[in-house]
């Protein structure tokens, strides 16, 4: 690198590749990167190291695990031809619900032509933000009060504080959604569903938990009886009560990493109850994201926009906690044999 070269801070080099910092700090502790250093010993990102972050980016991008990524790096092309297969089985869904719009949008243009409104109910699902939504009378105690959750994500977040009425929120939309299901703090009670999985489900489970391994999370039941849900096939949504539970620092961050790629083609909905910062870091929340706060003074519950200053994003915040400090609380005498990380 000459004297010459223009090189970016990690603040510039974060905002050019459009990722966090504290990503390509993740990229240098596992050898991905190798940035120089100024005279105050200050990261220096180079047009060399910008080209090779753009690779892990790109990589990344197409859900390689960090363990994959450094082979691929090295010149191994299996990883990243199983990763295209299936980013090409992606694109053909998402080309097949544009197809199908197209056909909508041009059924209706047909019809205005020849005089004919559409209903409303036909411009339906046209347009992006009008995504599926859900209404129902809140449970106690809020007291029957008419509640409407629009536009639900791929992945949703439930915050709360100690008796907030979170869980009975969860359990409500449990009985709403139309076949969902809610997993909660007794699933490690009743582990038949890890155990008694078929060979396509454990195929399944084994590859995804092989995928969080290499990058850093550790195998355990919880994370078997989690990964057992997720990776059913069945079209309802799922609610889970806690999701950190049980799961340590580096297993919850590798699981959101891993949730937040499956977002990008998931056909159901993730609602996750939580209040580990590992699993919301509200720097990190993207588009396929939403949360949803349960107000402590029991207000109705509201969605929060994930930046300072939104209104409800200091409350939610105040709710969150390293995965450290949520075991060190959650933990009771009955509790402590078993190390749960839970509310």
């Amino acid at each position: 690198m000459t004297s010459s070269t223009k090189c970016l801070n990690a603040s510039e080099a974060a905002s050019r590749l459009g990722v966090s910092i504290k990503a390509l700090r993740l990229y240098e502790q596992h050898g991905l990167l190798s940035p120089g250093r100024t005279a105050a010993g200050y990261r220096a990102y180079g047009e060399h190291d910008i080209a090779r972050a753009t690779e892990v980016v790109s990589l990344r991008a197409l859900g390689l695990s960090l363990t994959e990524v450094a082979r691929v790096l090295d010149g191994d092309a299996r990883s990243l031809a199983a990763a295209l297969a299936a980013h090409e089985t992606a694109l053909g869904t998402q080309m097949r619900d544009l197809v199908a719009k197209l056909d909508k949008v041009r059924k209706l243009q047909t019809d205005l032509a020849q005089g004919q409104l559409p209903a409303g109910q036909e411009l339906a699902g046209l347009i992006g933000g009008g995504g599926p939504r859900v209404a129902f009378e809140l449970p106690w105690p809020w007291g029957g009060e008419w509640f409407e959750l629009r536009d639900i994500r791929p992945l949703n977040y439930i915050i709360g504080s100690l008796g907030s009425g979170k869980t009975r929120l969860a359990r409500r939309l449990a009985q709403t959604l139309e076949g969902a299901v809610f997993l909660g703090l007794d699933r490690l009670d009743d582990q038949s569903a890890a155990l008694t999985m078929d060979d396509g489900l454990r195929s399944r489970v084994d590859q995804v938990l092989a995928w969080l391994v290499d990058e850093g999370a550790r195998a355990s039941t919880a994370l078997t009886t989690l990964l057992a849900a997720l990776e059913s096939e069945a079209p309802h949504a799922l609610i889970v009560d806690m999701i950190e539970q049980d799961l340590d620092r580096s297993t919850q961050e590798a699981l959101i990493v891993y949730l937040r790629h499956r977002a990008k083609t998931a056909r159901r909905p993730l609602f996750m109850l939580t209040r580990s910062s590992a699993i919301l870091d509200l720097s990190l929340v993207g588009p396929d994201e939403a949360i949803t706060l349960c107000p402590a003074n029991h207000s109705p519950p509201t969605r929060v926009a994930p930046y300072p200053g939104a209104p409800g994003y200091e409350a939610v915040a105040t709710c969150l906690a390293s995965p450290e400090v949520r075991a060190r609380v959650a933990r009771t005498p009955e509790m402590a044999s078993r190390s749960t990380i839970s509310v």
